[in-house]
């Protein structure tokens, strides 16, 4: 491993860092390169990573990340199974609890905003708390977690995304750290901070001490020490809580990119949804996480549950943190105007608007009156409609309707006897057929768009015409007197 770039999701939950790949021996150099050649020879065209391969009976249990599956499944069966048979006292009752939220707030706090993200800084005494408490959750090292993490954001939803959610629900769970991956087919990522950092780097020499002591063995010692509950402190503070958190933390590559909203960006999986939010110590508004990663809060209301973000405001009132990062007011409202206009976007075109005025077929004058003869045909604003469907049910009768047949309406329509609302303008332009040549309203709007100017028609983000209200081609904005008209 280089200190820029490293592979992430092959490597097991307590990856340690005294792992190095093997010294060439001191042998000759000839011997040594004819050595290495014939090995490469004899083994490369041969060797298939154990992901590559089918599952067999032969060779199922080599696909099992076993030291993974020992951490997040059997002793957390064992821990629970044994929980039955072991009375809760209250104090370790308490305890369970309060470790419970510090270990998975220097998951939250630490491990993620802090430095996966860099979303602030800290200084020395609350980097080594966060350290140890984020040892505690037992979810890896910070190093190992954060690089993880790093490429996850940048590889969402992609083959090189360590736990995408596209390969399943329970997969982006847990699934992805009980099989063995292929390291060359994960995704890589600068982590070059971390290695500066010396809490990292004696974390993650250190990290198997870290997480028997922090893990299991503090919690029992604070409850057998303390009230003499040596196996409640084991089993319930130790645990019982550690699988709580666990699965707590899992969420946020699950939950979070399953259930929810997407107000920022609906590209890919991350998800918004207060439930999640609760779960993950506020981790839950991940769509908002995945488009401004930098940003200490993960909730921008004050409402909004993030007890991860009150931590680390709290932390920078009594100086533990500083250098709190955020993201401009102006980009996070660009980002919500943003996905707001698509998704109206898409409503918008599962709606009738009618035939766009630039696919409708001209006609003269004289040809519209014609074909007015034989069915129900009305000129409004340059445009010919068909309401031969439509007179029976005018709310103005079907007098009225048919007066204006094969004549120019616009007068009557726009205020001459009635000023039509918004809605019967959006009902008219689903009947046009045609357009009157060198019709006045259509020729300043065909005018306008040649000339690149406003015009009461524009496209949306799916090139459809956005017909807004008030703008329709059939509404002349300084209402017509017709002729004897009260």
């Amino acid at each position: 491993m280089t200190a820029s770039a490293e592979t992430t999701s092959a490597q097991p939950v307590v990856e340690s860092a005294r792992a190095r790949p093997p010294r060439s021996s001191s042998t000759s150099p000839s011997r040594s390169v004819g050595s290495a050649a014939s090995t490469a020879k004899q083994a490369s065209p041969t060797f298939v990573h154990i992901s590559e391969q089918p599952f067999t009976l032969q060779n199922w249990y080599k696909h099992i990340s076993w030291l993974n599956v020992t951490l997040i499944i059997f002793i957390p069966v064992i821990g629970c199974t044994t929980a039955v048979f072991t009375p809760l006292q209250s104090k370790t009752a308490i305890l369970a609890f309060v470790y419970y939220a510090l270990t998975g707030l220097g998951i939250t706090a630490g491990y993620h905003r802090l430095w996966s993200h860099r979303a602030y800084s800290a200084r020395l005494p609350l980097r080594i708390l966060l350290a140890a408490f984020g040892g505690g959750a037992v979810e890896g090292s910070i190093r190992w977690w954060s690089a993880g993490h790093r490429v996850h954001h940048r590889f969402t939803d992609t083959e090189k995304d360590p736990y995408s959610v596209r390969k399943g629900l329970l997969y982006s769970h847990m699934g992805w750290m009980v099989f063995l991956h292929n390291p060359k087919k994960s995704g890589r990522v600068d982590i070059t901070d971390l290695n500066a950092d010396p809490v990292v780097r004696w974390q993650h020499k250190n990290y198997i001490l870290v997480l028997l002591f922090m893990g299991f063995i503090f919690p029992m010692v604070v409850a057998g020490l303390g009230w003499g509950d040596w196996k409640g402190g084991l089993i319930w503070a130790g645990i019982v809580r550690l699988t709580v958190v666990h699965h707590a933390t899992f969420c946020v590559n699950s939950l979070a990119h399953w259930l929810g909203d997407q107000p920022f960006d609906d590209r890919r999986s991350p998800r918004d949804h207060f439930l999640t939010a609760i779960v993950t110590f506020g981790e839950g508004y991940h769509n908002f996480h995945h488009e401004f990663p930098s940003d200490y809060r993960n909730a921008i209301r004050w409402y909004q549950y993030d007890p991860t973000k009150w931590l680390i405001w709290f932390l920078k009132k009594i100086g533990f943190a500083y250098d709190l990062k955020t993201f401009s007011h102006n980009a996070i409202q660009q980002g919500l105007v943003q996905q707001r206009q698509k998704k109206l976007d898409k409503w918008r075109a599962r709606l009738n608007w009618g035939v766009p005025l630039e696919q409708l077929p001209v006609m003269e004058f004289e040809e519209y009156q014609e074909q007015a003869k034989t069915r129900a045909l009305v000129l409004i604003a340059g445009v010919v409609h068909d309401v031969t469907n439509f007179i029976e049910q005018h709310p103005g009768g079907k007098a009225l309707i048919q007066s204006g047949i094969g004549k120019d309406a616009t007068a009557v329509f726009n205020g001459g006897v009635y000023d039509h609302s918004n809605a019967a303008h959006n009902l008219l332009g689903t009947m046009r057929v045609g357009v009157i040549r060198g019709g006045m309203e259509v020729e300043v709007w065909k005018m306008a768009q040649r000339e690149n100017k406003e015009s009461t028609i524009k496209s949306d983000s799916n090139n459809a015409n956005i017909v807004r209200a008030g703008s329709q081609a059939t509404r002349i904005q300084a209402p017509i007197q017709g002729a004897g008209a009260a």
